[in-house]
């Protein structure tokens, strides 16, 4: 194919920039020309990490009453970045991040492909897909929530990074590892739950472990204080970029149940507690888990019924069931679509036929 231009609009959170950003790099590697388009928030400049290609910030924000003037404003943004770049066609990775660029690539024509990162549809997903040539889904069940509409199943685009990374050095060998994460952004009472669970661990067994803990910039003062004053040995960031290490490092990880997570898991092989995030627009993520949960490949905790320790005795089970760790990692890797990015960057390429 001809080289095209192409953008590439996964503004939001990491969750939404990361699979951008990869299918981003695909269609560069294909030859074309690509412009990715944030919101600019500040959260996503800790998601650049490699993207060495053009970056277009629209000014998007979560849509409501009292941000309809930045709407607006984010908009016609949008329409002057249509006009200037001339985009043969348009990838949107969904969130409200979504709204502006599809819109103005609407008013000029230019074909747009969405993609649903989660099991459940967002709002943003299920009103843009009547302006979309297709919508790309990460999960097979997804297809039902859009009726009408023309789907493709792709899977969900991770970081090519993630895999085939060293473990961290400051790990000892054989040592039992749990990696915690909220997501790029953290996740306050996940932290609690884990901090609490890890420092209850420290008391109850002799066999040494670590922890690695990505807890989000408002919570990692504190954590790091709990670990260390309880022992813990630990690695606590705010943000890790190396999170390839930081899987590789693992034996159990608990965490959100984001679809980019999920997806890590997923090629990576890594057995999981997920806490989905109870107030999640249409509990997405307890949606997203379920998906995981039927592969026995995961486990689900649910918020509201987990205390530290009750998150202490399930570690503690896994730690000494290295076995059924094992069967699990085998489980959750046959749910892996490693070439989601080359399939989302071919639904692209069909869009451009139809401008």
């Amino acid at each position: 194919m001809e080289p095209k231009r192409l953008v590439v609009a996964c503004g939001g959170t990491g969750g939404h920039v990361f699979p951008g950003l990869a299918v981003a790099r695909e269609l560069k590697r294909r030859g074309h020309e690509v412009e990715v388009w944030l919101s600019g928030r500040d959260i996503e400049s800790a998601t650049l990490h490699g993207w060495d290609g053009a970056v277009f910030a629209t000014g998007a924000r979560q849509l409501s009453l009292r941000t309809l003037p930045a709407a607006a404003r984010a908009f016609w943004t949008c329409l002057g970045g249509v006009k200037r770049f001339r985009p043969d066609a348009m990838l949107a990775m969904g969130s409200y991040s979504s709204l502006p660029p599809v819109l103005a690539a609407k008013l000029r024509s230019v074909p747009v492909v969405l993609h649903e990162a989660n099991a459940v549809p967002g709002k943003a997903v299920e009103f843009l897909s009547r302006y979309a040539v297709a919508t790309a889904v990460s999960f097979e069940e997804t297809v039902r929530w859009l009726p009408g509409r023309a789907t493709r199943y792709t899977g969900l685009p991770v970081r090519a990074d993630l895999a085939g990374q060293p473990r961290f050095s400051e790990i000892p060998e054989g040592t039992f590892t749990v990696l915690v994460t909220g997501g790029s952004q953290g996740a306050r009472r996940v932290n609690e739950l884990a901090a609490q669970a890890m420092c209850l661990l420290k008391q109850s067994v002799e066999a040494p472990f670590f922890v690695i803990h990505q807890c989000g910039a408002a919570d990692e003062a504190r954590i790091r204080e709990t670990y260390a004053a309880a022992g813990v040995a630990s690695m606590v960031r705010a943000f890790i970029a190396d999170m390839g290490r930081a899987y590789a490092s693992a034996d159990l990880v608990i965490c959100r149940a984001g679809a980019s997570t999920c997806f890590e898991l997923c090629l990576l092989g890594k057995a999981a507690l997920l806490i989905p995030l109870p107030t999640a627009v249409r509990n997405h993520q307890h949606a997203n888990a379920a998906a995981l949960v039927r592969s026995n490949g995961v486990d689900e905790g649910i918020q509201q019924e987990l205390t530290g320790r009750s998150l202490m005795r399930y570690v503690k089970t896994k730690m000494d069931q290295p076995v059924l760790l094992e069967r699990m990692s085998q489980a959750i890797r046959a749910l892996a679509v490693p070439d989601a990015a080359a399939r989302v960057a071919d639904v692209l390429e069909e869009a451009t036929a139809s401008n």
